[in-house]
């Protein structure tokens, strides 16, 4: 297994519309996506776009608002009610072959690969086998290698 780039920072948080005013109008953030809903993980969902350097993009803050108390991120908010950082997510080029890599080290992956915020497959290491941290995986966007 090799690093990959940071995407995304993701920040669990009980309000979403009012985490997007903060980091529109406390943080500066001017490029911010629509809003949406991803079923699968149950979670209102949109990025905040940081600015990048030479041609590359930033890294991203996914923020994220649970549309059912009995998901993922509901369960984490119910322990954090002010919510917070929730994971971070490094890109990799295949995600089966990460995942079989994670295995072979004797980390727990949470569940298959499934479709991701980003349209690319993805998959979760648990915190107690990354140094604390919920750690997402995902397979590269095309395009951005």
């Amino acid at each position: 297994m090799k690093l990959g780039r940071m995407n995304h920072i993701g920040v669990a948080t009980p309000d979403l519309d009012a985490s997007i005013a903060f980091y529109r109008d406390v943080m500066g953030a001017s490029d911010i996506t629509e809003p949406f809903v991803l079923e699968s993980q149950q979670v209102r969902v949109c990025f905040v776009n940081t600015p990048g350097e030479g041609g590359m993009a930033g890294t991203q803050v996914e923020l994220l608002q649970p549309t059912s108390p009995d998901s993922a991120v509901g369960k984490w908010l119910e322990k954090n009610p002010l919510g917070g950082q929730h994971h971070v997510c490094f890109e990799v080029p295949d995600i089966h072959a990460a995942k079989a890599a994670f295995e072979a080290l004797g980390k727990r992956v949470l569940g298959e690969p499934r479709i991701g915020a980003h349209g690319t497959p993805i998959f979760f290491v648990h915190p107690k086998d990354m140094g604390g941290v919920l750690t997402e995986i995902m397979e590269t966007p095309r395009g951005h290698q």
